[in-house]
């Protein structure tokens, strides 16, 4: 019960991933609100994560849009009083195929949501965390680690949201605020069905192929982008922040105070180039 009595905002909460970080918030006792655009997808995840689990909330919010996120955060003290946690798993593909051909204002809207939706709400949140000199927050980034021909919305978008977090870390780390970005993997999500659906031509045959054997092999568990997250929620975290990890390749189970300390003296998991 590592989260007792923390509050999280989960954004993307309807989704594969969403749930899988909120249920396993609610296992660690915290208290959680789901957001996401659809309220039949909402009320369905409720009801999936209150099979067991009591301290579940849910708001309709588009994250793109300035209204939604500040209902959302209004909400969320509403009911629970505060805010501690706050992961934004809300994100899209973005238009699939050649960028010479891609729909702009689809593009553009890729960044209104995986971007300016991730630092919309931590503008309106980091306010609260900063007043009670504590807090956490995980972005999600992927598919970022190098070219990703074809889905180019999607891949600039999420190193955005890198550079993003490392910003944010370090202007408010002074507050004892602890920004970080974690890479899921490739989890069989709604994603992976976009991507398939999409079809070869727009994804590339080397690609389609390397997604079709993801669905068939059943892709990394979406637990362990949540078990990542109850990390970097938890006071086990405490200092580590302005960091991008894979919740896949990287040890951070094995991660002490004296490890964060030495990785904090570091460039590891940062976008600074290698020489």
């Amino acid at each position: 019960m590592i989260l007792k009595n923390k509050v999280a905002l989960i954004t993307g909460g309807s989704g594969y991933i969403g749930k899988a970080i909120g249920r396993a918030f609610l296992r660690e006792a915290a208290k959680v609100m789901l957001a996401a655009r659809s309220v039949d997808e909402l009320l369905a995840a409720k009801n999936e994560l209150s099979d067991g689990f009591k301290n579940v909330e849910i708001c309709k919010a588009d994250v793109a849009h300035s209204t939604d996120v500040k209902n959302l955060v209004k909400k969320t003290l509403k009911i629970f009083g505060k805010i501690d946690i706050l992961v934004n798993a809300a994100g899209i593909y973005g238009p699939i195929g050649s960028s010479l051909d891609v729909d702009f204002d689809k593009w553009k809207q890729t960044f209104e949501i995986n971007v300016f939706g991730t630092f919309n709400l931590m503008q309106r949140v980091l306010p609260i965390m900063i007043k009670k000199g504590r807090g956490k927050i995980i972005n999600f980034s992927g598919g970022g680690d190098g070219p990703f021909p074809r889905f180019s919305a999607y891949n600039s978008s999420k190193v955005a949201v890198v550079r993003l977090t490392e910003t944010m870390a370090a202007e408010v780390k002074s507050y004892h605020i602890d920004i970080n970005a974690i890479a899921p993997g490739p989890v069989n999500s709604r994603f992976l069905q976009q991507a398939l659906e999409a079809g070869e031509e727009a994804v590339g045959k080397e690609r389609y192929q390397s997604l079709l054997k993801q669905k068939n092999e059943g892709g990394v568990p979406p637990e362990k982008a949540a078990n990542l997250c109850v990390f970097l929620a938890s006071d086990a975290s405490d200092g580590l922040t302005g960091k991008f990890l894979s919740a896949v390749w990287d040890d951070w189970k094995n991660w002490d105070k004296n490890k964060i300390a030495q990785i904090m003296k570091s460039d590891k998991y940062t976008l600074r180039r290698v020489k």
